[in-house]
């Protein structure tokens, strides 16, 4: 679980850097698909890292600690719409990101890895944008 601080940035960030482009859905947030298919980007941020970067402070606290974690963007794209637009969406999605430092954020290494079928009902088609961050405290 990314750490409320870090959520908030990104979150943040990519709400307004996207704007309408497509619509974005968060975990939990109770998006609903459109009712006529159209891409939309299914947006997970996971944090799976809190690890210690300094030793040496009297106070451990005062040392320097460093959360590391992912954003999955996952691409929704109608069945039968082929690819092409997803990966179009995709590359933007890691171009917003690639160097970027947001607050106490900052993005690294990030990909666009393989697709597969969206949902279980086979109405959506999905590829992910994945894009690394870590952020000091």
């Amino acid at each position: 679980m990314a750490s409320p601080q870090a959520y908030d940035a990104i979150h943040d960030y990519l709400v307004a850097a996207w704007g309408a482009a497509t619509p974005l859905a968060f975990e939990n947030d109770g998006f609903a698909p459109p009712s006529d298919p159209e891409h939309w980007i299914y947006v997970e941020i996971v944090g799976d890292l809190l690890e210690q970067e300094s030793i040496g402070a009297e106070n451990r606290a005062a040392n320097l600690w460093r959360e590391a974690g992912t954003i999955y963007a996952n691409v929704m794209t109608p069945r039968g719409a082929g690819t092409r637009q997803a990966r179009v969406y995709a590359q933007q999605l890691v171009d917003l990101f690639r160097g970027q430092e947001v607050g106490t954020v900052t993005f690294l290494d990030c990909s666009v890895g393989a697709s597969e079928p969206g949902d279980a009902d086979g109405s959506y088609f999905r590829m992910t944008a994945t894009i690394d961050w870590r952020r000091d405290l």
